[in-house]
């Protein structure tokens, strides 16, 4: 006949771990921050847990796997809160309040998450981790017709301005995709901005050269925006009926609200622009300012 079994009156940390779910280390690091008092040590010098040690670290596992900082519970169970029904408003309803708050960002950042992976696995590039409505308008271009500037172009443009300032923006490389006389005019151009390096001094005749070829290309393309029926009102009309409480969370076009200005994000993005280069861009203002 079998002997009864007899639990023991303590375990030493390692049986602890093992019943609570938890590890020897961790226990030792509730030591240390005051979390779970240090029982006194056997004559071996080891630690020995009773059962209200146990059952204090059952509701730490319990409230941690819940997402609650262990600050948070150390300050529970120092209000007496923890385990009892009542509450004193700071103590753990308050936590788990600012956790519930906490989740709820989580979830939405999830949420948009996923939909930039769904938007990368139809789209099968870098467009899809532009915002849903940038995706959107560029959508119904022919594969490959966008190059890679483009999408570094309208990232850059959707950090400074947001995804309403991509989409407006947008308009002009969906113009430039579909019209290759004005996609092959743009490069030309480019280059010859490029050319216009520190070696070129800002009163070089090439830079007011250059800087009339940029004005009427511009104008020519902006003539073939409008031909297109390009319409950036009805982008704005777009961005109102999706967004209809902008301003309740997202700053002007979706910046997101407490991000940098536009004037503070251009002064921190680098761009190594010679001062002849700076020079065409300032006569080809100038020139657009006339008309």
């Amino acid at each position: 006949m079998h002997a009864s079994f007899t639990p023991p009156r303590q375990v030493k940390i390692g049986d602890a771990a093992a019943f609570t779910g938890s590890t020897p280390r961790a226990i030792r690091h509730y030591h240390e921050i005051g979390l779970l008092p240090e029982p006194e040590r056997g004559g071996d010098g080891r630690r020995r847990y009773e059962y209200e040690d146990m059952i204090r670290l059952l509701w730490i596992r319990r409230m941690a796997d819940a997402g609650i900082a262990l600050e948070d519970i150390r300050d529970a169970f120092a209000t007496g809160t923890a385990s009892a029904g009542a509450d004193d408003g700071e103590g753990i309803a308050g936590t788990l309040e600012r956790l519930e708050e906490t989740l709820a960002e989580q979830e939405a950042k999830l949420r948009r998450q996923r939909i930039s992976v769904r938007r990368m696995r139809t789209e099968g590039s870098r467009t899809g981790l532009l915002s849903d409505f940038v995706t959107e308008r560029l959508k119904d271009l022919p594969e490959g017709s966008l190059r890679q500037a483009d999408l570094d172009s309208l990232l850059v443009i959707e950090r400074i301005f947001g995804p309403l300032g991509a989409a407006v923006h947008a308009t002009r490389f969906i113009a430039l995709a579909t019209h290759p006389a004005l996609r092959e005019d743009s490069d030309r151009i480019d280059e010859a901005e490029e050319a216009l390096d520190d070696s070129v001094a800002v009163d070089d005749p090439r830079v007011a050269r250059v800087a009339a070829e940029r004005h009427a290309f511009e104008s020519a393309l902006h003539a073939v925006i409008e031909e297109s029926g390009g319409d950036d009102e009805a982008l704005f009309d777009a961005w109102d009926t999706l967004h209809p409480e902008d301003g309740a969370d997202l700053g002007p076009g979706g910046r997101e609200a407490g991000s940098m200005s536009a004037l503070e994000a251009i002064g921190k993005m680098p761009y190594g622009f010679s001062p002849a280069r700076l020079r065409c861009m300032e006569l080809a203002e100038e020139l657009s300012a006339q008309d």
